[in-house]
């Protein structure tokens, strides 16, 4: 299976950021990770459907769409309608997992379920038949910068067996704190799609930064 490397816009420089997102897709990126927050279920607000739009007019790439809102059922429709390709939602807060990943399915997006670092892999277990994207964060959601928690190898290749067992198709995706010196090991662990923010978007030369993570990541599929 081909590992896909997702750079996480939230972590770019906002005043440069079209500049940078170019620079990613020069540097190799299969996809762009667009973090959206309402400051109730995490502690911080960034941005909303009407940007995903200005971006989509300008890119041709997948667009990974998270949403870490309260009743994300309202608002997958409009983020869709602005060109949102997958979205995911957090199974700490839709209780009818099963009736939103057939929504976003059906309106013909890649549907994911997202687990927080404090969840237990098996609350995935139901939801891995419907999904075609597990996203397991490696950080506590909210905010970008910060440290990978070490838990998450372990966590990532359980959530594998629990994926090959129900659903090889479901992709894994892993979000948080991934960086040169980690890629490889999330990508050994199980990891599909790697979400990197700070680790691309801090370096001087982001399309460079971009094309090394691809390397990396290459190299431990060889490997």
């Amino acid at each position: 299976m081909r590992k896909l490397l997702a750079p996480s816009i939230l972590a770019g420089d906002w005043w440069n950021i079209g500049e940078q997102i170019e620079a990613t897709l020069r540097g190799g990126a299969d996809i762009l990770h667009y973090d959206v927050m309402d400051g109730h279920f995490v502690p911080n607000i960034t941005v909303g459907p009407e940007l995903l739009s200005h971006i989509r007019k300008r890119v041709s790439v997948p667009i990974d769409t998270h949403l870490m809102i309260e009743n994300p059922d309202t608002y997958i429709p409009r983020f869709i309608e602005a060109g949102a390709n997958w979205v995911s939602v957090h199974i700490e807060n839709v209780v009818h997992i099963h009736r939103t990943l057939t929504l976003i399915r059906e309106l013909g997006a890649k549907a994911g379920v997202v687990l927080n670092p404090g969840t237990p892999v098996g609350a995935v277990e139901e939801a891995l038949y419907y999904a075609d994207y597990v996203l397991l964060m490696s950080v506590n959601p909210g905010f970008s910068g910060q440290s990978f928690i070490e838990r998450s190898l372990d966590r990532l290749t359980a959530l594998k067996e629990l994926r090959d067992r129900i659903n090889p198709n479901c992709l894994i995706e892993i979000d948080g704190g991934i960086k040169e010196n980690n890629v490889a090991e999330v990508v050994r662990a199980g990891a599909d799609v790697v979400v990197v923010g700070s680790g691309i978007f801090s370096a001087q030369d982001v399309e460079a930064q971009t094309r090394k993570l691809k390397e990396l990541i290459f190299s431990a599929v060889a490997v």
